[in-house]
C-alpha cells in the first residue's frame, strides 16, 4: 500500500479518536536513516500517534547522510501530505548534533549493510566509527530522559558502541532490536502447532540478533502449556525451527532481493509500545539490553533477554531455566557477542 494511503487512513482513525481538547507538550522523536526502507515504513505510524499515543504530539528529527537528503526532502513532503494532526514539525539534517537536540526518543535505524566480500570484522568497524559519533551526539543534546533503540546491525554491538560514548546516559536507557527475531520465531511456532501467533507467549530471545540467536522454546507457552504438547517433534524444535529463525532475514533477502524493511519496522513500533507499557504478569518481551551480571552474561555487555516493563523501565526477567540445551546455544551466541566487543575494543572508550 502506497506511503500517502496507508498515512490517510492511519489519519482517519486518529480524527475519530481524538478531539484536540488535551495537547500535551510534544515528544521530540529522532530518526537516522530516515529516507531508508525502514524508516520510510515507521514515520508514519509514529506520526499517527500509534506509537506513543494519540493524545502525543510529534516533533521529528530526520537524520540521514549527506547524500541520503535528496530521498529524505521527499519523505518529508510525503509526511506533509498525510497531514498528520499530531505531527507538530519535522526536521530534516545531515548533522546529528541538530537531530539529537532535545530529543525523548532516539531510533538509530541506519547502518551500513554488509556487502560481497565484506567481513564481519569489517561492518563492525565501519558501522562502528558511525555509532561512535551518533552516541556522542546524542550525549551532548538529548533530554534528560533520553531513550535509545538500536535497529542498524549488527545491533548489540552498535548499541554498546554508542553508549560507552554517552557515559552520561544510564545504561538502562539503551536498547537493541530482537523484536523481529521474536516475531519470527512465534509465526514458526503457530504455523506449525496450527494455532494464531497471539496464543504463543513468552517467547524470548537470548543473546545476539545474529544468526546465532536462541529463539528459547522451552519456556515458551501456547495458550497457556508448554510447547512440546502441541508440537512433540522436538528434532524439528532443536532443528529447523532454530535454523529457520536465525536465516529469516536472509530468506527474505533471496526472495525479494531486498532485506527486511515493513517487519523490522513494525518491530520497532512493538518494542518501543512494550517498553512503554507495563508488561503482562503472564508473559514478557524480547529485548537486546545491558547485563546486569545476570546468566552469567559480562556487565554492560547488550544482550537480548526475556524483558519486563514496569511502564517506566525494563529489566531483565530473573531465574528462567535455560536447561542443558538452550545454555549451550545461548553460549554460543554469547560467545559471538564477547567476540565483536573484542574486534571494537579500539572504539570503547575506557
Amino acid at each position: 500500500m502506497p506511503f500517502g494511503i496507508t498515512g490517510f487512513l492511519i489519519s482517519l482513525v486518529y480524527r475519530f479518536s481524538y478531539d484536540g481538547s488535551s495537547m500535551k507538550s510534544p515528544l521530540v522523536v529522532s530518526v537516522t536513516g530516515a529516507a531508508g526502507q525502514i524508516g520510510y515504513s515507521l514515520l508514519p505510524r509514529i506520526a499517527s500517534g500509534q506509537v506513543f499515543g494519540y493524545d502525543q504530539p510529534i516533533s521529528l528529527r530526520l537524520i540521514e547522510i549527506e547524500p541520503g537528503m535528496k530521498a529524505l526532502a521527499g519523505v518529508v513532503m510525503e509526511l506533509n501530505d498525510c497531514a498528520f494532526p499530531l505531527l507538530e514539525s519535522i526536521e530534516a539534517t545531515s548533522d546529528l548534533d541538530h537531530g539529537f537536540t532535545g530529543t525523548n526518543w532516539a531510533l538509530l535505524v541506519g547502518s551500513v549493510p554488509r556487502k560481497a566480500g565484506m567481513e564481519r570484522k569489517d561492518l563492525l568497524g565501519i558501522n562502528g566509527k558511525i555509532f561512535i559519533g551518533q552516541g556522542q551526539a546524542i550525549e551532548r543534546n538529548a533530554a534528560t530522559d533520553v531513550n535509545v533503540l538500536v535497529v542498524g546491525n549488527p545491533c548489540n554491538t552498535n548499541c554498546l558502541i554508542a553508549m560507552k560514548n554517552a557515559p552520561s546516559i544510564p545504561e538502562d536507557r539503551w536498547h537493541a532490536m530482537t523484536r523481529l527475531d521474536e516475531n519470527r520465531a512465534k509465526s514458526a511456532l503457530a504455523e506449525k502447532a496450527g494455532c494464531h501467533n497471539r496464543d504463543i507467549t513468552k517467547l524470548a530471545i537470548w543473546g545476539n540478533h545474529s544468526s546465532t540467536l536462541y529463539p528459547d522454546f522451552e519456556n515458551a507457552l501456547i495458550n497457556g502449556d508448554p510447547v512440546g504438547k502441541y508440537i512433540p517433534d522436538r528434532a524439528w524444535l532443536e532443528g529447523d525451527f532454530i535454523k529457520d529463525v536465525q536465516q529469516r532475514g536472509a530468506a527474505i533477502i533471496a526472495a525479494r532481493g531486498l532485506s527486511s524493511a515493513a517487519s523490522a519496522a513494525h518491530a520497532a513500533i512493538e518494542t518501543v509500545q512494550s517498553l512503554r507499557e507495563v508488561t503482562p504478569t503472564d508473559d514478557w518481551h524480547s529485548v537486546a539490553v545491558a547485563s546486569n551480571g545476570s546468566y552469567g552474561v559480562e556487565k554492560g555487555l547488550i544482550c537480548s533477554f526475556p524483558i519486563r516493563s514496569n511502564g517506566t523501565a525494563a529489566s531483565i526477567v530473573e531465574g528462567v531455566d535455560l536447561g542443558e540445551f538452550g545454555k549451550a546455544k545461548f553460549q554460543l551466541s554469547l560467545n559471538e557477542l564477547l567476540e565483536e566487543k573484542a574486534m571494537v575494543s579500539d572504539l570503547l572508550p575506557k
